[in-house]
């Protein structure tokens, strides 16, 4: 049987600690929104190195009202027959992209985040990929695609930036392959990656508009 990788187990540690996944979601307090939860999921060999993980990222649908090609986590609102968040961050990436919930194992649960454009107050729970098997896009009005990203991409200096709008708001991006990740997913990357010790030094002043692709133009989407 697959070994979790012991730079996830001692992530797991970290979120576990009294203000841990705090740190993770800074500034964003939930605000008794309406509830939502996405799964950050994790995979990589026993032995990984942090730049040996991968993680799953969906890619919105370009004709969605909001968020329309964002860059995102699986995930959705908690339904009342869902038992905790935890379960409902697990249906919902079976339902987007065919994930199987008996391949994962959860490494931990962020505070409830809120995000401004939707009013949701999104828990993001954290997860380890313990048998990785082929995903697609199940959810074809929702999901325009799905991606596995490598962290040694996203760790890359090179790769990494801020984003910002033209009415002012701004925050951290990564930039890999042909994908632009900002708003509330490049928040909550960049948060992780700090708290796990994997985080490079990059240069923040390198600022870069949001690309058309990603961005949610009818709404004026803050990625808030």
């Amino acid at each position: 049987m697959t070994r979790i990788p012991t730079v996830l187990s001692d992530l797991g540690v970290k979120l576990a600690e009294p203000d841990g996944g705090a740190r993770v979601v800074r500034g964003r307090p939930g605000r008794r929104g309406r509830k939502a939860a996405v799964l950050i999921l994790f995979s990589g060999p026993d032995r990984a190195r942090p730049e040996d993980l991968e993680l799953v990222l969906i890619e919105k649908s370009a004709t969605l009202r909001k968020h329309a090609g964002q860059c995102a986590f699986p995930g959705g609102g908690v339904e009342e027959s869902d038992p905790s968040s935890e379960a409902a961050a697990l249906r919902e990436a079976r339902e987007e992209v065919g994930v199987d919930a008996a391949t994962v194992e959860l490494l931990g649960v962020l505070p409830p985040a809120h995000v401004a454009v939707t009013g949701y107050d999104v828990t993001p729970v954290v997860a380890w990929w313990r048998e990785p098997h082929p995903l697609e896009v199940v959810d074809t009005v929702e999901i325009g695609a799905v991606h596995t990203i490598s962290v040694g991409d996203l760790v890359d200096p090179a790769n990494r930036l801020t984003w910002r709008l033209p009415m002012g708001y701004q925050g951290p991006a990564f930039v890999v392959g042909e994908l632009f990740i900002w708003g509330f997913t490049g928040h909550l990357i960049d948060g992780l990656l700090d708290l796990a010790g994997w985080s490079r030094p990059w240069d923040p002043r390198r600022m870069e508009l949001v690309p058309e692709r990603f961005l949610h133009r009818a709404g004026l989407d803050t990625g808030q």
